[in-house]
């Protein structure tokens, strides 16, 4: 690749990383929050090896870069008549051309600029595995308020493992986005979670009776009561919701955490 698309294509991927990490929120599409710092400096550091080429080549004197082609490359006292009188095709040393295949590199640097893949949602959370609770032994009281905001995560664990049972009766309050389950007369309210990046994403779900699914990938705040199924505080207890209101919400900017939201996306 000749240096001019080397400098744009070095430029174009730090304005991608700086539009999808700095001036907005695109990159909590892919990766942790704890990673937007390194896209940052990462996206500035592209852009000034971009500058710092474009500032090489305007100094370079002409012919520096005669061995690239042909010329300049052997002495005139051991020049082969015939050798150089072959086609270009034939010496293996043209370097004109740029392979076709590293247009592609311009992709994902463009598609960051104006069109950023979408966030994780319904279809990967239908495939993807389901993250285990954590093992609890000891649970905290749980306040009086009603409806009670807690995440998938907590209500799942207090209906499978709480021996209290003290989940029992309370009206819950939980956020997350639509799967439609088809053929169902139920649906699930689903988080995906991450560890690093969307490539190890797993989610968490909570299935919901009684109220009609919205369409997939809809963001909702459901406030209901658990639907019994199994033996609560036991493995056998389903995370089940019979749900009472749906409200639709603003998609959160911690989408990938199982956590109250905090915020809405920009």
């Amino acid at each position: 690749m000749r240096r001019p698309l080397q400098v744009t294509l070095l430029v174009l991927s730090g304005l991608g990383l700086l539009h999808a990490s700095l001036f907005t929120d695109l990159c909590l599409r892919y990766v942790k929050p704890s990673m937007r710092p390194m896209l940052v400096v990462s996206g500035f550091l592209l852009i000034l090896l971009g500058i710092a080429e474009a500032w090489s080549r305007s100094r370079q004197t002409p012919g520096v870069d005669d061995h690239h082609t042909g010329q300049g490359h052997i002495g005139e006292n051991h020049i082969d008549q015939h050798h150089t009188e072959l086609p270009e095709e034939h010496t293996g040393h043209n370097h004109s051309k740029v392979p076709r295949v590293a247009w592609l590199l311009f992709l994902p640097a463009l598609s960051l600029l104006f069109y950023a893949p979408p966030a994780l949602g319904a279809y990967t959370a239908s495939r993807a595995a389901t993250k285990a609770v954590p093992v609890q032994d000891a649970f905290d009281p749980l306040p009086a308020t009603s409806p009670l905001p807690i995440t998938l995560t907590d209500f799942t664990t207090r209906v499978q493992q709480d021996r209290k049972r003290a989940i029992k009766g309370r009206t819950v309050q939980l956020t997350g986005f639509v799967t439609p389950d088809k053929g169902s007369t139920y649906w699930d309210l689903t988080r995906i979670m991450i560890s690093c990046c969307a490539a190890d994403a797993q989610s968490i779900k909570v299935r919901v009776y009684g109220i009609p699914a919205l369409a997939a990938n809809t963001w909702v705040t459901i406030t209901g009561t658990w639907h019994a199924s199994g033996t609560l505080g036991t493995s056998s207890a389903r995370a089940a919701l019979n749900g009472v209101t749906v409200e639709k919400v603003a998609k959160p900017v911690n989408a990938y955490q199982d956590a109250l939201p905090f915020a809405t996306s920009r």
